[in-house]
Parts: structure tokens; C-alpha cells; sequence
């Protein structure tokens, strides 16, 4: 292989992977001249690859859809993963590989003619929900999460929770996570200056704001904490309280992501909202106080009986 066709190929690689690329950044990552780099795209247009081209201080290129579908360049995983997809779907499952697809599908729609994009609407609809939250999503509101993910976009998005108004947030997109039947967006929400989760299925939108961002640490097990926090949140038609004989800071430290909601009652005590659609959720929540811990719990007498007669019978069943 020559070197201008690996060059070549090797642009190809960075056109994909990111949405725009200024021509002075592509030029230092291949080690050639801007001068270089525009002939080398003019062969990757010879070649039926679409690259729009932006002029200016802050110009640079991007792979637009063509008229055709040229040959797509792939990493090991998403390989990977189309095989297994494909394999699963003939079987009538897919258990693994659901974020490597989804980057996948992320690159492939990037590309996609206006007419094969139809033939695939009408194979495969697109799943509109029939209402906020039924577990149904938009793909296009998916795979835009996607893209903003992979290019460090920042975007504004509309947000139906379970219990109130539409919300708009800005966001800077840092991990699409698939948990069950659902999909959670984990982000940097601008305005509260704090990581958020947010239902894939409530999100009513995604715009574009054109604004890169740099990437924040986030473990890989704090995301899944985060997530793990977000199922477990919902509409609470039960309300209780545990007055924690521990200040705030420690509370925090010991209950992680848990701890939201949790306010100061003085300096050596901390209110910790507990609640959901039943007793036995609030029974669930106060499980989590460490046994070392003093509290008191705060509900209303009916709630307080039906915990009361729950307890019981789990203890009498322990003893059997």
C-alpha cells in the first residue's frame, strides 16, 4: 500500500470518527502540510466519499451523505458487533454489544443516501412513543445522542419527566447506556453545573449547538451508579423522612449518588427524603442507612402501620 493511499485512508478513518475536523488539526494528526491534506481529500471525493469542505480561520472538512454508499472503514468492535447483531437478530435476540452497534449505526446514518434512509424507515419504522415515558424512543434522537457523544458536542435537549412541565437543558454528553429496555443519556448539565441521567424515552428532542467541549473524568463505575440511581427514580406516591445522626458531608460520602435530597438539620444531622409507590420502597431506601447510624423515620401513621405490619412479617419469616 503507498503511503498517499494510506494517508488516504487514515483521513477517511478521522472523517468518520468525529463530524468536523479544522484542516490545521488534520494536517498536524497526518503529519503532512493543509496543502497535502485538500489534495487528499479531493481523492477521497474521486473515490465517491462526500466531504464538505468550510472555509475560514475555523474552516475545515466533513463527511456529508452522498448520492451513492462508498465503502465504510470500521474498528474491530463495531465489526464485531455487526456480525454478532446480525447473528442474534436471525436468532431472535441481542444480548451484548448494544453501544458498539449504536456507534455503529451512528456512523453509518452519517453516510447513508436520502434513498437508502428510506428503504430503511420502511423496513424498520422508526419507534415514536405514544406518550412520554411509555418505553418508546425516536432512533434519530439516539443515534443524534450519539453523535453528540463521540464529538463532544454540546446540545440542548427537551425533557419530559414522569411528574412535571418539559424541560429544556444544555448538556455535554459523555456516555449513552443501555439498562434493560431502556437507554440512559449520562451528561454534564451546564446550568446545574452538576452530572445528570437522563431516560433516552423522555427526551422529546436534540439541538445542535455547535460548541465542542472538553471531556470530564467519569469512571466507568460512576456512570454505572448513576444509572443505577436513575431506574430506581419515579413518580413517589409515598413520602417518608430518615433524620440521620451524621453530618452532611459524611452522609454524602457514605450514600454517593443515593444521598440526592439529602439537606443539613445542624451540623451533626442530615434529612434524607425516602419515598416511591409503596411501603415496601420506603422500607427498600431505609435498608440502605448503615446499622452503625442513629435515625429516626418520618411518615404518615397509615404508612407508618403498613410498614410496621411488613417488617413483621418479614422478621416472623426469618425466624421459621
Amino acid at each position: 500500500m503507498s503511503d498517499t493511499t494510506a494517508r488516504a485512508l487514515t483521513l477517511l478513518d478521522l472523517l468518520q470518527s468525529h463530524r468536523h475536523w479544522p484542516a490545521s488539526e488534520l494536517a498536524r494528526r497526518l503529519g503532512v502540510t493543509v496543502r497535502t491534506v485538500r489534495r487528499d481529500v479531493e481523492r477521497l471525493r474521486d473515490l465517491g466519499y462526500r466531504v464538505e469542505s468550510t472555509p475560514g480561520v475555523l474552516g475545515g472538512y466533513r463527511l456529508e451523505a452522498g448520492a451513492s454508499l462508498p465503502p465504510l472503514l470500521l474498528s474491530d468492535e463495531e465489526a464485531v458487533a455487526f456480525a454478532i447483531g446480525l447473528r442474534m437478530v436471525a436468532a431472535g435476540r441481542l444480548r451484548r454489544g448494544a453501544e458498539s452497534a449504536l456507534s455503529a449505526l451512528a456512523k453509518l446514518e452519517q453516510v447513508l443516501p436520502s434513498r437508502l434512509r428510506r428503504r430503511v424507515k420502511a423496513m424498520a419504522p422508526d419507534a415514536r412513543r405514544t406518550s412520554p415515558g411509555d418505553g418508546e424512543f425516536s432512533s434519530s434522537v439516539l443515534t443524534d445522542l450519539a453523535l453528540a457523544c463521540r464529538d463532544r458536542e454540546r446540545v440542548r435537549i427537551g425533557y419530559e419527566p414522569a411528574e412535571g412541565k418539559r424541560q429544556e437543558r444544555r448538556v455535554e454528553p459523555s456516555a449513552l447506556v443501555p439498562s434493560g429496555r431502556d437507554w440512559y443519556l449520562v451528561c454534564w448539565d451546564v446550568d446545574r453545573a452538576d452530572w445528570r441521567t437522563f431516560r433516552v424515552d423522555r427526551i422529546t428532542g436534540v439541538e445542535r449547538l455547535r460548541v465542542r467541549f472538553a471531556p470530564r473524568s467519569l469512571p466507568p463505575e460512576r456512570v454505572d451508579e448513576l444509572v443505577a440511581v436513575a431506574r430506581t427514580w419515579g413518580p413517589r406516591t409515598e413520602e417518608a423522612a430518615a433524620v440521620v445522626e451524621l453530618p452532611i458531608e459524611r452522609f454524602r460520602a457514605v450514600f454517593g449518588e443515593w444521598a440526592q435530597g439529602a439537606t443539613a438539620e445542624g451540623p451533626e444531622r442530615t434529612r434524607w427524603p425516602v419515598g416511591g409507590a409503596s411501603a415496601r420502597d420506603i422500607a427498600y431506601g431505609l435498608s440502605w442507612i448503615p446499622a452503625e447510624a442513629d435515625y429516626r423515620v418520618e411518615l404518615a401513621e397509615s404508612d407508618r402501620a403498613e410498614l410496621r405490619v411488613l417488617l413483621e412479617g418479614m422478621l416472623e419469616a426469618l425466624d421459621r
